[in-house]
């Protein structure tokens, strides 16, 4: 991963926030840290999956 990367997504993420709040319009996410906290942990239970290899293609089992 690279920091600088992460390091503008960061900075994108501040600004957008910042707008949303100056413009009084509701921000597409949680707006409470319990909320928050649920998309990291979506986000590591992805990852984990993808680590240990498992998973199954729901698209391939349809036949799409």
């Amino acid at each position: 991963m690279s920091t600088q990367i992460t390091v503008l997504a960061l900075l994108t993420g501040l600004l957008t926030g910042a707008l949303f709040r100056f413009l009084n319009v509701p921000i597409p996410a949680p707006p409470e840290l319990p909320g928050v906290v649920g998309i990291i942990g979506i986000y590591v239970g992805y990852k984990l999956i993808d680590h240990f290899e498992v998973g199954v293609d729901v698209l391939e089992m349809l036949g799409a």
